[in-house]
C-alpha cells in the first residue's frame, strides 16, 4: 500500500454519487455484488466480483484514476498504480 500515491491526493473533494446503484447493471439486468464510485465524476459502478465489471470500464474508458468502495467509503483504489489507500 502506497498512501502517498499522487492519483490519491490530486482527487476532488465534495464529489457526490451520481447514482445509488450501477446503471449499466440496471440496464443490462445483471446482478450487482458491491458498489464503486468514481472520485472524479460520482460515476457509479460494480466492482469486479460483479459481471458486468462497470467500475473498472468506467476508469478504461475515462482514465479517472481513483474509486473508493460505497457505501461504506472505508477504502480507495487507485487504478494506475493497482494501489489502495
Amino acid at each position: 500500500m502506497q498512501k502517498d500515491c499522487h492519483h490519491f491526493l490530486e482527487k476532488k473533494e465534495n464529489v457526490s454519487a451520481n447514482t445509488k446503484y450501477c446503471e449499466e447493471c440496471k440496464k443490462e439486468h445483471l446482478p450487482t455484488v458491491a458498489l464503486r464510485m468514481c472520485l472524479t465524476c460520482g460515476h457509479v459502478g460494480c466492482c469486479d466480483s460483479s459481471i458486468g465489471k462497470h467500475a473498472t470500464k468506467h476508469f478504461q474508458t475515462t482514465g479517472h484514476p481513483v474509486m473508493k468502495a460505497i457505501p461504506e467509503e472505508i477504502w480507495k483504489w487507485c487504478y494506475v498504480h493497482e494501489e489502495y489507500y
